[in-house]
């Protein structure tokens, strides 16, 4: 990953629920898509994780220094319809909350290499500190933190949609979604629907 202009990535910090095949569904969606993780992910261009943080809070290492350039990030529970050429480039820009527009989601995100410096400077104040306190709706887990570092970063709009809001009733995205996320129950392994990859 470095001296990249560009990286495609995802995290996985393998456990009963995300598995390197999880790893492996994203990359068949996403060209070019490297995975942090703490397991083999044979097939997909793997960066080992540093740390034994748990759970999301593993994804605070796309903040890394030793990692360089502009990141796309993709929560492995994600289904990409199009390509995601498009949405590269430009300010950071984060998900809204789907519950709760006002607050920034780590789901989806664009992250510039400026903007990770930040986050990660803020992170390294104290990591387990910042783990017991993200646990209010006001900061919740990994994305609680990463907004605090970044007020200014931008949302996405119509192009990253959630399943349970706005395929779920229909049973298909809308019209112009290039990324259809996937936040809790049901994941996107879990539904049977023609764009949804098997």
């Amino acid at each position: 990953m470095a001296d990249a202009d560009v990286t495609r990535v995802c995290v996985l910090r393998a456990g009963p629920e995300y598995t390197p095949g999880h790893a492996q569904w994203l990359a068949r969606q996403v060209p070019g898509l490297t995975v942090l993780s703490d397991v083999d992910v044979p097939g997909v261009p793997r960066v080992a994780l540093q740390h034994d943080w748990p759970g999301w809070f593993a994804k605070m290492e796309l903040f890394r220094p030793d990692l360089r350039g502009d990141f796309l990030y993709l929560d492995l529970d994600t289904v990409v319809l199009t390509d995601l050429s498009a949405l590269e480039g430009g300010p950071t820009r984060m998900l809204s909350d789907f519950y709760r527009p006002k607050q920034a989601a780590s789901g989806f995100m664009w992250l510039t290499e400026e903007d990770r410096a930040k986050v990660w400077e803020h992170w390294m104040r104290g990591p387990a500190g910042h783990m017991r306190r993200a646990v209010t709706s006001q900061c919740w887990g990994d994305q609680g933190i990463i907004a605090e570092a970044l007020p200014h970063a931008e949302r996405w709009g119509s192009e990253a949609v959630s399943y349970k809001v706005h395929c779920k009733a229909t049973g298909r995205p809308p019209v112009g979604a290039r990324v259809v996320c996937f936040h809790g129950q049901p994941r996107p392994w879990g539904v049977k629907h023609s764009w949804v990859p098997e």
